[in-house]
């Protein structure tokens, strides 16, 4: 599902209450929350739905594919979710 295609569900889900703009505002909006939490605690719970979490992934060595060459790879931060047990179950 792309973003366009959230918007178009949620605007159909609400019929006349809100304007895709201002779908598309809250949308924007709740993703901009999810990321501030996320960088400030390290986490974002949505009850039977999963927990995004911040991940630190370690520096490593790692091989250019066309050369062979080595080069360091820096170490990095990444966001991971983890699926309740209820929707894992669904799926």
């Amino acid at each position: 599902m792309t973003k366009a295609e959230l918007i178009e569900a949620v605007h159909e889900k609400n019929g006349a209450d809100l304007s895709r703009r201002a779908v598309s505002d809250l949308i924007d909006s709740v993703f901009a929350e999810i990321g501030k939490s996320i960088k400030k605690q390290g986490r974002f719970v949505v009850p039977g739905f999963g927990t995004f979490s911040l991940k630190k992934r370690k520096g490593r060595i790692g091989r250019n594919p066309r050369t062979g060459a080595e080069l360091k790879i820096p170490p990095s931060k990444t966001v991971g979710f983890k699926p309740a047990p209820d929707f894992k179950k669904s799926l």
